[in-house]
């Protein structure tokens, strides 16, 4: 991996990452090791971040979501902002393919910022290549 390479990493797998689910928790875990050492950049979009939190929040409640928030804020991960150029791809992205919204902003910043996506999530997977660059990560079964 060269030293412009860019991945977003979605809320898949920054959750594989905070659930210790291997092999994909590792991989992320590299990608982060990578980043600090100013190897990658790695990109989160702010409409995944909230993802994350809900999620964390609803399985293991408000405090575990807040101290999750944290934990990812101290990553070496740049948390892209929803700007209107994003949220007006990810509505085309959406407009034309059966995916959810969320997913689309993962997406739409991958393609914006020339990226590929560190995903596990099936619908990003079932995506063309030629729309999106994947990563594709797994959990153990």
């Amino acid at each position: 991996m060269s030293a412009t390479s860019t991945v977003v990493v979605d809320a898949w797998g920054l959750l594989a990452l905070l659930r210790a689910e291997l092999p994909a928790g590792a991989i992320v875990r590299r990608y982060l090791r990578r980043a600090a050492a100013g190897n990658l950049r790695l990109l989160l979009g702010v409409v995944n971040l909230g993802e994350v939190f809900y999620r964390v929040w609803q399985t293991a409640g408000e405090a575990k979501a807040e101290q999750a928030l944290r934990l990812i804020r101290s990553y070496p991960i740049e948390i892209v902002p929803a700007k209107e150029e994003v949220a007006i791809e990810a509505a085309r992205l959406k407009a034309k393919h059966s995916v959810p919204y969320a997913d689309a902003f993962v997406v739409a910043l991958a393609r914006l910022e020339h990226a590929s996506v560190a995903t596990g999530d099936p619908d990003i997977l079932g995506l063309s290549r030629a729309l999106v660059k994947v990563r594709r990560l797994s959990r153990d079964s």
